[in-house]
């Protein structure tokens, strides 16, 4: 019966570095709290990343990863944008295994969840002024979870949000940046408060064109074609979108990243979304202007097709031709 909600473990990494030098190694400690100045760049300015991915149990008992490599490089490109030292690629994934190694007695047994995976780079170091701080901190943590969404692997329910914006042009919504995520909770909030499940934001420039889910990016099926909004700065580039972009096409869809408008769902066949948390997660409705429209009488038939191949393969029951996944023993 595991949710997503964080269940404390028993380790967690922790690595400093100054502004202007490198990451030294790091460390594992017992999970618990940790010790910030009030000043710290992060809780002052919101100088902070964070990234998320998962590791899953085998039948046999081994663990995979799922394209950490990917979130590393994220990391970097997040980090260069707001004027952060970044851990290296190895130190990146050496750190996320030694992490799940830590705490594999945690990791659920193979097709009942997963151990989610945070790290997090943050400006830790003391600073009054707007400007870099002067030290960082990246840290892990982790926490086994299941269903992100309520409602599982049965249809959710958005609804397009008019009134406020996730990010905006030459912003910071293309990298995963701490802030992106508490703009959206008041829609969010408003949203569920009326039984929706979340909310679908349009681009704040022509508000028309879908950009993404509070946490997750968005597709829309029309017969053999999937589309999906390009990224363009304001979207933050999804490794599960990715790697279903990939997915897709090996399966014989013929995929486009462009821009989608709001108009296009009116038409669909089948909507869905796409994230480290939610896997796929099919939409069941979406209500735009006070308009419901309901897809597939609540059967997703592509969606659940993609989710299938990908799950699989995070889990290791198919073959990894892709080399997407990092075994663990």
């Amino acid at each position: 019966n595991l949710g997503f909600g964080l269940q404390p473990t028993d380790y967690m990494y922790i690595m400093k570095c100054t502004r202007g030098g490198t990451f030294s190694k790091g460390e594992l400690q017992r999970f618990g709290n940790i010790e910030l100045n009030p000043s710290a760049g992060v809780l002052n300015y919101g100088q902070g990343l964070f990234e998320g991915l998962k590791a899953y149990r085998k039948q046999d008992g081994s663990i995979l990863l799922f394209r950490p490599e990917e979130n590393g490089l994220r990391m970097q490109i997040g980090a260069e944008r707001m004027c952060m030292p970044s851990p290296t690629m190895e130190q990146f994934v050496e750190a996320v295994k030694d992490t799940v190694l830590a705490n594999k007695r945690w990791v659920p047994p193979a097709g009942k969840g997963s151990l989610y995976i945070r790290p997090l780079l943050m400006g830790s170091g003391p600073v009054l002024g707007v400007a870099p701080a002067p030290e960082y901190t990246f840290l892990i943590y982790v926490s086994p979870v299941g269903n992100y969404f309520k409602e599982g692997l049965a249809p959710i329910n958005l609804i397009v949000e008019n009134e406020f914006h996730r990010a905006t042009p030459g912003g910071t919504g293309g990298v995963k940046t701490i802030g992106n995520y508490a703009a959206v909770l008041k829609a969010q909030s408003e949203a569920k408060a009326k039984g929706y499940s979340d909310v679908l934001y349009l681009d704040c420039v022509h508000k028309r064109y879908l950009e993404e889910v509070s946490s997750c990016n968005i597709f829309v099926v029309k017969g053999n074609v999937i589309s999906t909004p390009a990224i363009k700065g304001t979207i933050l580039p999804g490794i599960t979108r990715k790697s279903i972009i990939d997915v897709a096409r090996s399966q014989g869809f013929q995929v486009e990243e462009r821009l989608v408008s709001v108009d296009e769902l009116l038409d669909a066949d089948e909507v869905f979304c796409t994230g480290t948390a939610v896997v796929v997660s099919p939409v069941g409705s979406i209500t735009y202007l006070d308009k419901r429209v309901a897809y597939g009488d609540g059967i997703c038939v592509v969606a659940q097709q993609l989710y299938t191949v990908l799950t699989r393969l995070q889990m290791g029951l198919t073959e990894d031709e892709m080399n997407w996944t990092v075994e663990l023993r």
